[in-house]
């Protein structure tokens, strides 16, 4: 089958692309430096159990955040479990359906019920005047999401939080490195989680932290993600296994030293589509607030079929075709998954503005595996795609 470029011959018959380009495609910071501390770890024979690497990692993480505590751990799946149990939450939790299916699996999963919200349609996060109207004699907490890294309206969710006698949670997996006000985030509600998976901007391989500057919250939180040990042989609490290892602290600490090449990085290419894609009809590139910190690590754009002449995921197809592997977040919506969609089949109903961004959102790739060559190209593509609509999904169809 041929691809949209060899049909149109623009680039002499062969795709834009020999190698593929992914959304989420890993950072990697100085190898010697992440070699030589996985020698030492391997060599101290001292591999987990809060060896000396997590303890690092965790003091830098403090710094870098500002927050009084952070307590790293397995995965960012885990982290949220963990700091639910710690706070209480049981009954009902609100939580926006745009966001990764672990955020609602984690309530799920510890048979807390996930109730799902609408969004902002400009911000993308969970809309503060929805959660109030769907709160319940049974709701125990809130869990906002930080989506894109641009933080949620915390303000407004605290005094909601604050006036019905709420916990309030965030999820900040896309949020490390950015700020709220000038604040770090990782100092918002009773705690916020970051994910450190291979596909973030900051990664450690797998891995994720809780940051609070709640003392009582941070020592509960530590004895429950290791058995509920608190000493060799004593067990005060009851507690599950969500430790990070040392050869995950090491690759953390190794990118926490290139965080900043990471977010030059990102921001340049963010600048680079911003220009690529300037006055594109029909497509919306996603903006940041310049004043605030943010690790730019998504390039979002909305696509308006109306003004394009082509859809989103027909678009999908032309990227993936030249090897640009452009993702569709967070499609279809949690509400849209099992086992979600069979418990709360009508749950479309509430939630319009979801739905609609589900079949818009579009993510093209970024990081340090994209350069500026690659970003024009794909850009050309795209106005190509915009350009010759009818006619790319006439080829498609045939």
């Amino acid at each position: 089958m041929k691809t949209y470029l060899d049909q149109l011959a623009i680039f002499g018959g062969t795709t834009a692309f020999e190698k593929k380009l992914h959304v989420g495609r890993p950072n990697i910071g100085d190898h010697t430096r992440l070699l030589d501390r996985i020698e030492n770890a391997i060599n101290r024979r001292w591999l987990t159990n809060n060896g000396p690497y997590v303890q690092e990692f965790e003091a830098r993480l403090a710094e870098f955040t500002g927050a009084k505590h952070v307590i790293v751990m397995s995965n960012a799946t885990i982290a949220l479990e963990i700091v639910s149990r710690a706070l209480g939450l049981s009954g009902e939790v609100i939580v926006p359906s745009f966001t990764f299916i672990a955020t609602a699996h984690a309530l799920q999963w510890q048979e807390i019920t996930p109730v799902f919200c609408d969004i902002d349609p400009k911000t993308h996060n969970i809309d503060p005047s929805k959660v109030e109207a769907s709160i319940t004699p049974r709701t125990s907490g809130i869990v906002g999401v930080h989506v894109w890294g641009r933080p949620c309206d915390v303000d407004a969710l605290q005094k909601i939080g604050q006036h019905h006698g709420l916990k309030i949670i965030y999820d900040a997996a896309h949020a490390f490195g950015c700020t709220h006000k000038g604040r770090m985030i990782g100092n918002s509600g009773d705690a916020e989680v970051f994910s450190f998976h291979a596909t973030k901007f900051f990664n450690s391989f797998e891995g994720g932290a809780v940051a609070t500057n709640d003392d009582e919250l941070a020592q509960k939180i530590r004895l429950m993600k290791n058995f509920g040990f608190a000493g060799t042989d004593n067990v005060i609490y009851i507690g599950t296994n969500g430790k990070m290892h040392e050869i995950t602290a090491a690759m953390g600490l190794t990118s926490l030293e290139s965080v900043d090449t990471f977010l030059a990085t990102n921001y340049r290419n963010y600048k680079l589509y911003q220009e690529g894609l300037s006055d594109l009809p029909g497509i919306q590139l996603l903006q940041y607030n310049e004043d605030e910190k943010n690790n730019y690590q998504y390039i979002v754009v909305e696509v308006d079929e109306v003004q394009t002449g082509i859809s989103r995921d027909d678009l999908v197809k032309i990227l993936w075709s030249e090897n640009v592997l452009a993702r569709r977040y967070f499609y279809p919506g949690c509400h849209q998954a099992e086992p979600y969609r069979s418990y709360y089949p009508h749950a479309r109903l509430l939630l319009p503005e979801t739905e609609k961004l589900t079949q818009r959102v579009l993510v093209l790739p970024n990081g340090t595996a994209v350069g500026a060559a690659e970003i024009s190209m794909i850009c050309q593509i795209m106005r190509l795609a915009v350009e010759r609509g009818p006619e790319v999904v006439l080829k498609l169809q045939v």
